[in-house]
């Protein structure tokens, strides 16, 4: 019998929550985002019925980038998030430790040794970057292309009224050039429009104009 037996899955205890309280909500917000020191803090409020003007029950996560294993780093948000719902749903129906079993298995999957830090330091044979774009071509996971590749036009993560913006990236399938904007963590509709961002001559994302 593992220790992991002891700590609820995400998914057992998603279900468990709308089997006990199938009028209720859960809302989270991202309270605190710092790309340049790599973490999050992410707030969930549990509420028994879809009309209640009360919380049930409150509850945070914290996400911190130097934490995470390196194939894990690109979802350190979404982690996050999904964790400070999962604990506030523990904290408002009880019966289980705030902890999932995913988490837990996360926690234990490494040994104790702190993970290096692969941004500046060199070890042995991982190297350091100056780039997150740099990391992304040797085919490292990089927090930074995800969240803060404008780091070297500007430190400060743009917000809205809905709170700090997530960047993102990708290609465009019909024309082959790249894209980015910081998004709206909002859903639609509702949700603000996307700050775009341009490539420029010198490697550096620059707000389009």
């Amino acid at each position: 019998m593992s220790f992991l037996d002891n700590y609820e899955a995400s998914r057992d205890r998603n279900d468990r929550w709308w089997r006990t309280y199938p009028s209720g909500r859960i809302e989270s917000e991202i309270v605190e985002f710092n790309a340049e020191k790599g973490y999050v803090l992410v707030k969930a409020t549990a509420y028994r019925e879809k009309i209640d003007s009360q919380p049930a029950g409150i509850d945070y996560a914290h996400g911190f980038l130097a934490a995470y294993q390196p194939h894990m780093k690109r979802w350190m948000v979404e982690d996050t998030v999904t964790s400070a719902i999962m604990r506030v749903m523990a904290l408002v129906m009880g019966g289980a430790e705030k902890p999932t079993a995913e988490t837990m298995a996360q926690v234990t999957s490494g040994n104790d040794a702190p993970e290096p830090d692969y941004w500046n330091t060199k070890f042995g044979e991982v190297p350091s970057y100056a780039t997150a774009e740099e990391a992304e071509l040797s085919g490292i996971p990089s927090f930074g292309s995800s969240f803060n590749p404008v780091a070297t036009t500007t430190s400060a993560v743009p917000e809205c009224k809905h709170g700090a913006r997530i960047w993102r990236k990708g290609t465009s399938k019909k024309t082959g050039k790249d894209w980015a904007n910081y998004s709206c963590v909002a859903d639609q509709p509702g949700q603000c429009d996307p700050i775009w961002y341009v490539f420029s001559s010198d490697g550096t994302w620059k707000v389009q104009v």
